[in-house]
């Protein structure tokens, strides 16, 4: 679909005045939508590991998402959540018993296991296990097969199968809970814009998109580096860091405006696009004209987490028509999204491509 003419008319202006209050709009190396593996292939293989992101780029992402927390001695690895009780097998090895505690991490209280209080060499005798094994079950036959990979491994495994297979893989990072571990000592943002740099990627080309719930931590990284920001977005809330403005009031086009000043671009609930019936709010308009990008989250295949219209059958953990969804928020425009099952979203957007 098309942007309306005085929609794009706004956005060929921003363009071309470079935008100055926010980052270089320009994509010279990238043609939106991007596909972009959410924690890897996570539909298929439990999240944020090797394999998992190893089977997104086999499906034809364009991007990989490593969630990023820190251990005790500094180092990025790739989790959801800093609490690893259900994602590790951290419980079952009686030598960490003693550091389970509870904490309180953006104003909830989480008893568990927390990778700042772990080495990384503490926490590569760890396995991964499944998340959600009784919506996927077939991902939790590969429950302790591997460890939790760094940062650093993420970046190593990119750039060697971009070079494999003669397309760019990017990384799509996402700081958590940033506020929290600056609070106990271990900011993040010069850490990773250092880890980064040395990686070779320091620009708004680089393969890179930098995402965050937060506010502040967006603004630092603004002034420390050029790689692309995304401001995430839900559909009730607010950022864990500055309750004002809501996400509500940073998607009006005065908000939006002001998101423009530090990123390049916004990644909202995709509900705040189509809630799944094909009827698109004006977010990715609004959202255009003020010169950001649009990257939705997040398309999964199952029936427990479609509308009910698109809903195949009665089992929660079957898969329904995801598809339909995808197709819908690419003609309302967005520019990318991400998704737990890479090929049924490549697969979706060349369709859509097919026949524009």
């Amino acid at each position: 679909m098309k942007l309306p003419k005085l929609v794009a008319a706004l956005v060929l202006i921003a363009l071309a005045s470079g935008a100055s209050a926010g980052q270089d709009r320009r994509m010279p190396s990238l043609s939106p939508p991007i596909v972009i593996g959410h924690r890897g292939a996570s539909g298929e293989r439990p999240e944020h590991t090797l394999a998992s992101y190893e089977f997104a780029i086999d499906e034809g992402a364009d991007f990989i998402e490593p969630d990023l927390v820190l251990t005790r001695d500094n180092v990025f690895v790739a989790r959801h959540e800093n609490d690893i009780s259900g994602t590790t097998d951290v419980a079952d090895h009686p030598e960490f018993a003693a550091r389970k505690t509870t904490k309180t991490i953006d104003g909830v209280a989480h008893t568990g296991w927390f990778t700042e209080d772990f080495t990384l060499a503490e926490l590569k005798t760890l396995r991964a296990k499944e998340r959600l094994p009784q919506l996927r079950p077939g991902n939790a036959k590969y429950d302790g097969l591997y460890t939790i990979p760094t940062l650093a491994e993420v970046i190593a495994l990119a750039k060697k199968r971009s070079k494999e297979l003669g397309r760019t893989i990017g990384i799509y990072p996402e700081t958590k809970h940033p506020s929290y571990f600056a609070s106990i000592g271990l900011p993040m943002e010069k850490h990773l814009v250092a880890e980064l740099k040395a990686a070779g990627w320091d620009s708004a080309d680089a393969p890179v998109f930098i995402q965050s719930f937060e506010v502040d931590n967006l603004k630092l990284l603004h002034t420390l580096t050029k790689i692309r920001l995304i401001q995430l977005m839900d559909s009730a809330g607010g950022p864990a860091d500055n309750a004002t403005p809501s996400y509500a009031a940073m998607i009006t086009p005065e908000g939006l405006k002001a998101v423009a000043a530090y990123a390049w671009g916004i990644g909202p609930n995709k509900d705040m696009v189509d809630k799944g019936e094909g009827t698109p709010t004006t977010l990715v308009a609004d959202a255009h004209a003020a010169a950001l990008r649009v990257h939705v989250w997040t398309f999964r295949a199952e029936n427990f987490f479609l509308p009910a219209s698109l809903k195949r059958g009665d089992d929660p953990k079957a898969h329904g028509d995801v598809e339909t969804a995808i197709r819908r928020q690419l003609a309302a425009g967005i520019d990318g999204f991400f998704t737990d099952f890479p090929l049924i979203g490549a697969t979706a957007r060349e369709a859509f491509r097919a026949r524009k």
